[in-house]
This record gives C-alpha cells, structure tokens and sequence, in this order.
C-alpha cells in the first residue's frame, strides 16, 4: 500500500538525498521509488487521444513499438465537434485504458493555441480560440482523470511552434498572455483539477518556463490556486535547481541522479531552502496515490465502436452543392486516392499511437454500396508514375455518378518536431483533384490533415468537401457514415481557413529569429483579427453545413448584474433529417481603453435536434465574457458602456444580436509625474484640479489656442511637461495634485 499521505514525521525522516531522489525520474517513464517510506514509483505516458505505453525500450519520438491501445481522434478533430461530451467520453476511455495498462499519469491534453496554422503540432491542439479550447479540455481531464489515472495538461505556456522550440524565446505582452494564451489552461486548473501541469520547453519572455517563478508560481499555484505537481516537459530543464525554485516539482526523464546531486548541493550550500525541497516532494507523493497495478483489461471493441461514434461528430461539412451528399448507396461510385486505403488518422511524434486497428474508409464505403471503384491516383511514397496514376483516376471518375477523392497531408508533412512552411495540399494532389474535377459528373473531396490546409486553386471545381481532419482508428468507418448519411455532420470549424498564408495575422513573425518570436499581432489570433481587420477568409471559424437546416429566433439577453447577462435563443430543426446544431455567443464592444477585436467567442452549446423539433436554450455569460485584462491595474476590467451580444452561424456571419449597457467596474486611474499630461487631464479628480492650477483658477475650459497646445502637449510626461513649459507649481499644491491621482505624494 502506497503512503501518500506524507506527514510530517515521515518527511523528516527521509533524508535529504532521499527526497532530492523523488524529484526526478528513474527512467524514461517512470519515478524513482522509496520502498522503505512505502512511496511507489509510477509510470508517467504520452496521451492524450490514447495511451501510449512503450513495450520496450525508451523513446520519445514515437518510434519504439508501444502496447497496443484505441487511438481516439486527436484534439483537431474534437475541436471541431464543438462538443465537451465528445470531449469527456474520449477522456474517460483513456482513463479505463491508462488504468489497465497501469498508468498513473496521461500526458494531455494540449491546450496550446493554434497561433498559426504552420504549426506542426496543431494536431495535437483544438483550437485558435481559448475559450472552445479550455471547455473542451476541461472536459477530458474531469473525465479522465474520474478513472482514476492523472492528466497532465500541457505546455505551459505559449508554445505555439516547433521551430527552435527548446529555446525560443515568446515574447508576449501580458495582456494578450491573459487573454489569449492563459485563459485555457486557466478553465483546465480552476474547474478540473489535473492532477498536473506540464511546463513547456521555450522561453517565456527569455526566462525558460521551466524556470519562470511567474508563470509556475506567481499565476499558476497563487492566482489560480493549483496545488498539484508541475512537470517538466522531457528535456526542459535547464537549470534544475533554478526550476525547482521557481516551482516546477518533477523533472523527467531522469538524469542518472545528476539532478538530485545539484539539489542536495544547492541546499547544504544555502543557495536553496530545504523548505521548497520538501513542498515538492510532498506533492509528487500525493502523485503517487494514483499508483495502480496492470491489468491488461479493457474493452477494444466497444472503445473502437466508441472511437467510430466520435469520429463521426468531428468532421467538418465545408461545402454541398446541389445536395450532392449524403450519397446514394445505389450510385457509382469511384474512390480515389491512397488515403482511402493506408488511412492517414493520427499525428506523427510522441503521441503516435500503437492502434488496436485501424479502418480504411475504403472497406467501409464498399460495404455500404454495391458499385464502387477505387483508383490509387497518386502514391505517399512518391513511387509510380504520377501522370499514369492520374489518368488512371479520371478514367475510373469518368464512369462513375460521383468521384470521391481522399487528399491530405502525410507525417512527411506534419508531425511534432518541425513546422510546416507552406498550407497547401502537395501538388500532385492538386493536379489529381483537378483531373478528377474535371472529369467527373460530380466530386467530393475528403480532408485527412492535422492542420489546416489551403483550399484554393481546386475548391471551385468540385462539389463538396468534407474536411475530416485526423479522426483517430476508426475514422475511415466514420466518413462512410457521414459520407452516405447515416450520420449528419454536425462539426464546426475550430479554426479558420484562411485564402492564403500571407493572410494569417503571425506571417510576418512566424517562427522568429535570432532566438526570438514577437507575438506582434496580440490578442488578434485567428478569427479574431479576420474580422476586425474585414479580411476575407475560404471558411470562418464556426462554419460547417449539415444534411438538414437549423432557424435561431428569438433572441433575448437578461442582464444579471453589473457585468453579467443571461443569453437565450430558441433552435428549430427546419429540416427532415435529425441534426446537431452549435449555438455561437459572440460579444462585440469598443468599450474601455484598449483595442478590441471586432467579436469574439464567449458561450456555445451543441443541440440535437429531431426533424421539426425545437429548443430554448440559456447560456450564462459570466464577466469575464465582457472584461478585458488591464495591465496597469493587473487584474480583469469590465469597462462601463456598451455591449452587443451576437449570435453566429459562425464568426463572420451573424444572424441576430442586441446591445446592452453594462455599469461595469469604477476604475479610477492612478496618476503620477511619470503620466502623460492627458492622462493627468482626463482623471476625474486630479484633472479639473490641474486645470485649475493651469488656468489660474478659472473653473472654465481654457480659451481655444491654450487648449490646443494642451492637446499638443497630452503625450508628455507631467514632470517633463511643466519643466518644458516652465510652470513653476508650488510643492505643496504639487503634493495634492499627486495625491487626488492616487499616487503617493512623496513621489512630488
């Protein structure tokens, strides 16, 4: 029986060798054990669309076989189910297997945001939005971590890029960290509890994460209360003594003990409290209460089964011309492509899942229809003849009713380790879906990709595209039912999809130089600046069709408080199939002081609905839906004024809103001789004083030539102001000019 509960007697029995041992790994997977203090070790794995538990020897990058295990779609593809139940069903059944395979930690999921669309772990990431990202996310850990195994989410924080990605620096502002880059792992640590944070490998503004006291301790234990253990990311640590300092618990892999000598060193040395030596220790202890034996046990079919389920609700209905899906079972039907029979379903690098087994939507499509062709049109090894390999295609699209093309990206393309440097699809797909095109009476094009991929110079010539993303083992079972209808697509983009790759609001910063990347667009990311900017897009964030049609009315927003609201919406199935529709609350404001983006995402709920069905629907909008993060202040702002409250059939189209006015927070700057005179002149107590001093006390607005030097002059700090101008202000009228600004009157 495992003692996890380290009192204090215990713990000054241990050594200071002995707990310097706990805070590193033995191995590859596993921590070190103290059999005599009853402390176990425990396996620690790559996750989080599935277990990863390596049969043998160590690896990181997914090249060792691991124990076989249900590769469920990866969180580009939850993302777009727009779906925590999707979420929490994914996350409970890697729980069941971690436990069965003796798991204690599952490392995931990853809630970093999709900054850009080159990034080659996008895969593993659910979306440009914080908001849909740390809903989904909190889901999967809730839900895991329920059976009993740990989540790691990861990687804290912005680590948007594989370039250079063990020692770049991100060099962020803090209001777009806040709002932007924290606020999902924020909802994962407030709401769920993970049982442990995962630093990442890059700087944080030069200061390494796995060293950065702010980001591990500052924010993370203080502000947001988490009081589990902090994980470095394998391979993070720089200095370990610095990283234990600054919060981060347990290094791995090991070090062969290296790492223990520097603690005990730093110690005795005096250079490190033993009191934070013990802090962690007794953390990762607590850790180890989730210790479990190997069963072995779980049930492959019915996870496969679920694995299909899910899949289904993820993939995106981009485009439906002429309803030519869902396909007839009675049509011609040619498959092209050799996606359709080598699948292409997970991502490539250390969440490289070892599947139970994997559908080909091939199979599927034939056991759903009884004329069906397949032509390999090109070959993702680059062997054959491309031009015969596409003749060959279009032949077979010639005498069919309809051609459907499988087109994507291999793990050539996109895998952990490296960024993409370009969004579109290999030309010799492109040429194939155009030969295709035109030869066909109609085409669809099936998506298989972990990042986004260009639509432009083939998207006009076919009829409908289903971009399904990386759906896990079962996907290619999932796109015959969506294919043929005996699903309804219901996936929303979780991401958009730009018209070219100069369009992307981090092109010109994306991945950096010289050992830095500027996040020059700030809280601008994704759709966010697409709107704000009207800059057109292929497909907004939000978007997806569905095989029946969907009426929102009613609309009514109920405000709760100073900084609250109540949004309700009425959802009607005006179709004849069964169907999910997603519900986007979109807040738009140019209240407060700071630049806002044009709208952005702040509730969603996904509806089933049966044909002719309807629903009433509230989501709460709490006030940090309305509130922007004050830099100066250091905390969340709801600004008085203004609100419009938008629902979105996506993010650029909006089908009803309504404005209401928030009272909002009384903020009251501070000033001092470091603000600007227009800073001085616009605070409510301080600025009519001023102008008083300034006018020689005329209670009037001076005449119009002062007042536009004034103006001319509101950029100048006010102890440089009244130097420039020679006003000679009494020190003690100074000193309470000062003091109605807030500041502390020593400061004149």
């Amino acid at each position: 029986m495992a003692r996890t509960d380290l009192d204090a007697l215990t713990l000054n029995a241990l050594t200071l060798e002995q707990k310097a041992s706990l805070l590193s790994g033995r191995d590859f997977w596993t921590t070190k054990p103290l059999d005599e203090a009853g402390i176990p070790s425990i396996t620690l794995c790559d996750g989080p669309h599935g277990v990863r538990r390596e049969a043998g020897g160590s690896d990181h990058l997914g090249l060792n076989e691991s124990i076989p295990a249900t590769c469920f779609p990866p969180a580009a593809a939850v993302g777009s189910s727009w779906d925590p139940e999707v979420a929490a069903r994914i996350g409970a059944a890697v729980g069941r297997e971690g436990r069965a395979l003796g798991v204690a930690v599952v490392l995931g999921p990853g809630v970093n945001i999709k900054r850009s669309p080159l990034c080659g772990r996008n895969f593993e990431y659910y979306s440009e939005d914080p908001l849909l990202s740390g809903v989904l996310a909190a889901a999967h850990v809730a839900a895991l971590q329920a059976e009993g195994p740990g989540a790691s989410v990861k990687h804290f924080a912005a680590n948007n890029q594989e370039t250079d990605r063990m020692r770049v620096s991100a060099d962020v502002d803090e209001r777009t960290l806040r709002e932007i880059y924290f606020p999902a792992f924020e909802r994962v640590v407030t709401q769920a509890r993970p049982a442990t944070v995962m630093c990442s490998y890059n700087r944080v503004n030069g200061v390494h994460a796995s060293q950065n006291r702010w980001l591990l301790t500052d924010v993370l234990r203080r502000e947001w209360g988490f009081n589990g253990v902090v994980v470095s990311d394998w391979g993070a640590v720089q200095d370990r003594v610095a990283a234990l300092a600054a919060g981060l618990d347990l290094e791995m892999p090991g070090t062969g003990g290296a790492s223990d000598r520097r603690i005990v060193d730093a110690v005795r040395a005096g250079d490190l409290d033993e009191a934070v030596v013990n802090a962690s220790v007794r953390r990762v202890v607590a850790l180890t209460e989730r210790h479990s034996g190997v069963s072995g046990a779980f049930d492959a079919d019915a996870h496969h089964a679920l694995a299909r389920e899910l899949a289904a609700e993820c993939a995106v209905l981009l485009k439906n011309e002429d309803g030519t899906l869902p396909l007839s079972a009675e049509a011609r039907i040619a498959v092209i492509g050799e996606f359709a029979a080598r699948p292409r379903f997970q991502g490539g690098g250390s969440s490289h899942i070892n599947a139970t087994r994997v559908d080909a939507a091939l199979d599927a499509i034939r056991a759903l229809a009884p004329d069906v062709a397949y032509a390999q049109g090109f070959s993702l090894d680059g062997s054959g003849d491309a031009r015969e390999l596409r003749e060959a295609a279009a032949e077979a699209a010639a005498s069919a009713d309809v051609a459907v093309v499988f087109a994507g990206l291999g793990e050539r393309e996109e895998s952990e380790g490296f960024d993409r440097d370009t969004i579109d699809l290999p030309a010799v797909q492109v040429e194939l879906i155009r030969a295709v095109a035109a030869a066909a009476r109609r085409t669809v094009v099936v998506l298989s990709n972990g990042g986004v991929v260009s639509l432009e110079g083939w998207h006009d010539d076919v009829d409908a595209v289903l971009e399904g993303w990386l759906l896990g083992q079962a996907g290619g079972s999932a796109v015959a039912d969506l294919l043929f209808g005996v699903v309804n697509p219901s996936g929303r983009l979780a991401e958009s999809i730009p018209m070219r790759l100069k369009d992307t609001p981090s092109y010109l910063n994306f991945p950096g130089e010289a050992g830095h990347v500027r996040y020059g667009e700030g809280v601008m990311v994704g759709y966010r600046y697409y709107e704000t900017v009207e800059l057109p897009v292929r497909y907004p964030f939000g978007h997806g069709l569905s095989y029946t049609t969907f009426a929102v009315e009613g609309l009514t927003v109920t405000r709760t408080g100073d900084d609250r609201a109540a949004v309700t919406v009425r959802v009607t199935n005006t179709g004849d199939r069964a169907g999910k529709h997603v519900v986007q609350v979109y807040v738009s404001t140019a209240a407060g002081p700071v630049r806002r983006p044009a709208r952005e995402l702040r509730a969603f709920t996904k509806v089933s609905l049966a044909p002719g069905e309807s629903r009433t629907v509230t989501l709460r909008l709490d006030r940090r839906a309305f509130a922007y993060y004050d830099v100066q202040l250091g905390r969340w702002v709801v600004a008085p004024g203004d609100y419009t409250i938008q629902i979105g059939e996506n993010a650029s189209s909006v089908v009803a809103e309504t404005t209401i006015g928030l009272g909002g927070d009384s903020v009251v700057p501070v000033v001092s001789l470091d603000s600007t005179l227009g800073e001085w002149l616009s605070h409510p107590l301080a600025g009519p004083a001023l102008l008083r001093v300034l006018t020689g006390g005329k209670s009037k607005r001076p005449e119009e030539d002062d007042e536009n030097g004034l103006r001319m002059a509101s950029s100048m700090p006010m102890g440089r102001f009244l130097t420039f101008a020679g006003i000679d202000i009494p020190h003690a009228t100074l000193r309470e000019l000062v003091a109605l600004g807030g500041s502390d009157g020593a400061a004149a």
